[in-house]
């Protein structure tokens, strides 16, 4: 099986797994590469949809956000786009891991990699160039047991109008209220009425679309791809003293097959890391009407250039324009 994403193909490539130091690696927040499933021990990930690959290959798997690790020889970081996130995840695995284990970070360079040497140098931890290759590069280094903040330190709470907000790198709108969100919210303003809905929130985020919905008396799910998301939720609800159901789920995977709801509300992704991906706004629309009660919405807001018409049209029929700010446009399907 040949590696597919980059930074994959520079590490098959390398004699990276003749290396004794490296033998039985897990990957750390890794793409989505059968080759990379079949060449690593297990993997940890803070993303369901991977978690639930591996774990559908019968390999071990852990959430950083779940049971302390077991024993991992030695890891792999694939270097994320978001550079807080990444220092996060160099602190994370030298807090979580044995001091002394070979920690290897690749990426592309356009993706920061490039950084990763002066992030790891502020560290305290040196490192060498293992390799570079389809505009990637490996770096190696062992880890050391931190002297600085503890990785909690990242949450981070700030105010959106009279909600309190939990957030954390590597969840959407990290620190701020997104533009596409706030248009949402105010199309949602001036057209809900006030009787109680069951409302399922998919992409979470932060928790805003939900703390928002269930201050007015809804009866609010919420879930996420990111576990990062989903205790951002459920710091965001308990904040507000506000109730809601929170759960990681790749779109509607993790819910019971016979929930439905009356309304679904969604800002939802459409990039995977530095690439464009409809996958989970497709599986969104297209499922909506066997997750909908009779009479029930679909309301999601999206870039005004991504081509979301066509979708809605052929899975819920006829649908309106709530709100077009001509960056961002609110759909409403029923």
């Amino acid at each position: 099986m040949s590696a597919q994403t980059p930074s994959c193909q520079l590490l098959s490539r390398d004699a990276f797994f003749d290396d004794p130091d490296f033998a039985g690696f897990w990957a750390v927040a890794p793409p989505d590469d059968p080759w990379l499933v079949s060449a690593a021990g297990g993997t940890i990930s803070a993303d369901e949809a991977t978690l639930e690959r591996w774990r559908l290959a019968d390999k071990p798997i852990a959430s950083p956000l779940g049971q302390p690790l077991e024993a991992v020889p030695a890891a792999v970081l694939f270097w994320p786009k978001a550079l807080k996130l990444a220092g996060w995840w160099l602190d994370w695995l030298s807090q979580s891991l044995p001091e002394g284990t070979p920690l290897a970070i690749v990426g592309e360079h356009g993706g920061g990699i490039r950084r990763a040497s002066k992030m790891l140098a502020e560290r305290g931890l040196e490192c060498e160039k293992r390799d570079g290759a389809r505009r990637c590069s490996v770096f190696v280094t062992v880890t050391q047991k931190p002297e600085g903040a503890p990785t909690d330190a990242a949450w981070e709470r700030f105010s959106a109008g009279d909600i309190t907000l939990a957030s954390h790198p590597g969840v959407f709108g990290h620190g701020k209220v997104d533009e596409g969100t706030a248009l949402l919210l105010e199309a949602l303003e001036s057209t809900l009425g006030d009787a109680p809905l069951s409302v399922l929130d998919v992409g979470c985020g932060d928790g805003i679309i939900s703390a928002w919905l269930a201050r007015r008396g809804h009866r609010v799910t919420a879930v996420d791809v990111n576990h990062f998301a989903v205790e951002a939720t459920r710091c965001t609800l308990a904040a507000n003293a506000l109730e809601g159901r929170v759960l990681a789920s790749d779109v509607y995977a993790g819910l019971e097959e016979d929930v439905r709801f009356d309304l679904i509300v969604s800002n939802p992704p459409f990039h995977q890391e530095r690439n464009i991906d409809y996958g989970p706004a497709g599986r969104l629309i297209a499922e909506a009407p066997e997750r909908l009660n009779r009479g029930g919405q679909l309301v999601l807001v999206a870039n005004a250039f991504l081509p979301y018409a066509e979708p809605l049209e052929r899975a819920i029929g006829k649908f309106e324009v709530l709100a077009d700010n001509r960056r961002f446009r609110v759909y409403r399907g029923k």
